[in-house]
């Protein structure tokens, strides 16, 4: 969707897709929002709740096997496993995500690390087509005035041209650009709990190779899974940066962190994104 400042403050259903890294403020600026008739749909609740939630509770039910007392009860029908995945709460979609690496440190082979990521992104192609859908269901059967797509931090990623243009002509496409000071917080934070991400299997290929050359590791079950992920972030955080912008360019706007991070109420937001559709309509002219 495009607008001139004018146009975006008066339209009636305001419907925004919000793009940037885990950590950028995505989530807490829906918050705000949720409490002002925004209807807010998160993509990585959506896979964790349907597009993953078997594949999910295969793997739960996979350790909970290995226990013989939950064994015998899982057998005999005495109990029954399910997910308690929240908008807050999503660590089951990343216990299934995984780590690669060593299998005594809970790291997966690369054959079922790369099958769990090809999973998560068609779920999460999936759940990003399902956008036009649930903006419809949020204003005629819950009443919601407008929307807000939280979008997972992987979505510059998927490499389907179709998904952007779906969100592009439903949504507002909103890139929230980390400044260099919350560049290092992001990266720092990965570094001190580092947690299990989504990689273009190119790019997770071509760093691999990288990895195992420098640490003269012969095998994939060698690697310290957190120890990987530490030194990958940083690297997968700059790959990331060209293609949110190229995003941005073609189909939305840009503002920063530190100008979401002074956003308090809806009135805020809304002001921030005709701010950021002036500026890029000025440096086109």
């Amino acid at each position: 969707m495009e607008f001139n400042p004018q146009q975006f403050l008066s339209t009636e259903h305001k419907r925004i897709t919000l793009l940037g890294m885990s950590g950028v403020g995505k989530t807490r600026l829906a918050s705000i929002l949720r409490k002002s008739d925004w209807f807010h749909y998160s993509a990585d609740y959506r896979i964790g709740t349907h597009y993953l939630d078997e594949a999910i509770l295969d793997n739960i039910k996979i350790q909970a096997m290995q226990v013989p007392f939950l064994r015998d009860l899982l057998q005999s029908d005495s109990i029954y496993i399910c997910n308690n995945i929240t908008v807050d709460h999503l660590k089951p979609v990343a216990s299934f995500m995984g780590k690669l690496g060593n299998p005594e440190q809970d790291g997966l082979s690369q054959d079922e690390f790369k099958r769990r990521q090809h999973l998560h992104r068609d779920a999460e192609i999936a759940a990003m087509n399902d956008v036009p859908t649930f903006i419809q269901k949020a204003q005629d059967i819950y009443g919601y005035k407008h929307f807000i797509n939280d979008a997972g931090g992987s979505a510059c990623e998927l490499d389907d041209p179709a998904v952007i243009e779906t969100l592009a002509k439903h949504t507002l496409i909103l890139y929230i650009q980390a400044s260099k000071q919350d560049e290092k917080k992001l990266i720092q934070r990965a570094e001190n709990d580092p947690k299990p991400l989504y990689y273009r299997e190119a790019f997770l290929d071509e760093q691999l190779e990288i990895y195992m050359s420098e640490n003269n590791l012969p095998y994939i079950a060698l690697i310290n899974p957190d120890e990987f992920v530490r030194w990958v972030f940083p690297r997968l955080f700059h790959s990331r940066i060209p293609r949110y912008e190229a995003i941005a360019k073609e189909y939305g706007y840009t503002i920063s962190t530190d100008e979401l991070a002074k956003v308090q109420t809806e009135n805020d937001f809304v002001n921030l994104i005709a701010t950021a559709i002036a500026r890029k309509n000025n440096s086109i002219q």
